[in-house]
């Protein structure tokens, strides 16, 4: 394990006036809802440091922390039928574009969000309106006639989405302020394709409640997200099927308590006792868990691990494994092993879990990258 910490970078803080709150759920098998972010922020700086440490020793996450992405793109969910002018109804972009493709541009103007497909849509007339869809890795213009509406204005008939938030749990944090969280990826409910995200945050939050998990019947983390430039704990620039990654700029508001801990490879985990760091009651404990099976090819990448909870308490308070708990770190032998990141629906007692050398692998991958681009 590496000594002490040397202080590496800044962060800062900002802080906005105006704020709008959600209530949300966690996912794992979890749910994701819609929502809007706050207003202009008011930036005040403050300092602090980040640590540094070797490769093989990180930060022992464990904490519950907002979370919410916008799409990059407006992904599509589905296609609708729409009663025209003439009383038919009529579904004009049926086969065009398909639940999971990215509007990029519309008529050659590119857009952000919903809000600006909106804008260009009260823009539309009877001629064909051309948009641009990223489908996969291919980017293509796709020709759709609008359809006049009774209600007035024309439409296209597509449903769509640009954000999803909920909650999580961070895993671990790097030397130079890497994060890694969840363990697995944020899928879109309707479809149920990985998002491709074109910018995300994670946040403070207030857990409220624990719904206690049952056999068939999932428990799950509820709280309360105050989407405000004061709460933003840092970004997130990849959502990949062994977890979300980013950067945290509110370390020492995250982290408050600092604990260094080596990470093992796969071969250094066995079958038996461990724990689980997760939140409970108000405060974040470990509690006792068994590694029942250990799977090295495993065809998912986030689950290399089945692991069965067995400590009174949590089962007492949660009933094992719940929506939210996804990014919990397992502990074995003093070593940080992997994450917790789904649950037997069937059994709420057990769940599966990805090896943390899977996730130090993506937070590497992502720090590069992030690197390249700036």
């Amino acid at each position: 394990m590496a000594g002490r910490w040397r202080y590496k970078r800044k962060y800062r803080i900002l802080t906005v006036l105006a704020a709008c709150a959600g209530i949300l759920a966690g996912w794992g098998q979890d749910g994701l809802t819609g929502g809007s972010t706050a207003g202009e922020a008011c930036l005040q700086q403050t300092e602090g440091e980040i640590r540094e440490a070797d490769t093989e020793t990180v930060l022992l996450g464990g904490m519950p922390v907002g979370i919410y992405m916008e799409t990059d793109g407006v992904m599509v969910l589905d296609t609708q039928k729409i009663e025209g002018t003439d009383g038919e109804a009529h579904e004009p972009a049926a086969g065009l574009v398909r639940a999971g493709d990215y509007i990029m541009a519309v008529n050659n103007q590119e857009i952000s969000g919903k809000a600006e497909l909106l804008a260009a849509m009260e823009k539309l007339d009877e001629e064909n309106v051309v948009l641009t869809v990223r489908r996969g890795s291919e980017t293509m213009d796709v020709r759709i006639r609008p359809v006049e509406c009774a209600a007035g204005g024309y439409r296209l008939g597509i449903w769509v989405r640009d954000n999803v938030q909920g909650l999580g749990t961070v895993t671990f944090l790097t030397g130079d302020g890497r994060f890694g969280a969840l363990g697995h990826g944020i899928h879109d409910t309707d479809t149920n394709v990985l998002m491709d995200i074109g910018r995300g945050r994670v946040y403070r939050t207030s857990i409220q409640n624990i719904r206690k998990g049952t056999d068939g019947n999932p428990g799950s983390m509820e709280g309360i997200i105050v989407y405000n430039d004061y709460n933003i704990l840092g970004s997130i620039d990849k959502n990949t099927e062994a977890g979300i990654y980013g950067t945290i700029d509110g370390i020492d508001r995250l982290f408050q308590e600092q604990i260094p801990v080596e990470t093992a490879k796969k071969e250094e985990i066995v079958t038996g006792p461990a724990s689980v760091r997760c939140y409970v009651d108000g405060e974040i404990g470990e509690y006792e868990i068994q590694v029942t099976e250990i799977d090295m090819s495993a065809d998912a990448v986030n689950k290399g691990l089945v692991i069965q909870v067995t400590d009174p308490v949590l089962l007492e308070k949660t009933g094992g494994i719940i929506q939210g708990m996804s990014g919990s770190p397992i502990i074995q032998n003093g070593k940080l092993i992997g994450a917790v990141t789904h649950v037997f629906v069937q059994d709420s007692t057990k769940g599966y879990g990805i090896f943390i050398e899977n996730m130090l692998k993506e937070a590497e991958s992502s720090d590069l990258s992030k690197n390249m681009s700036n």
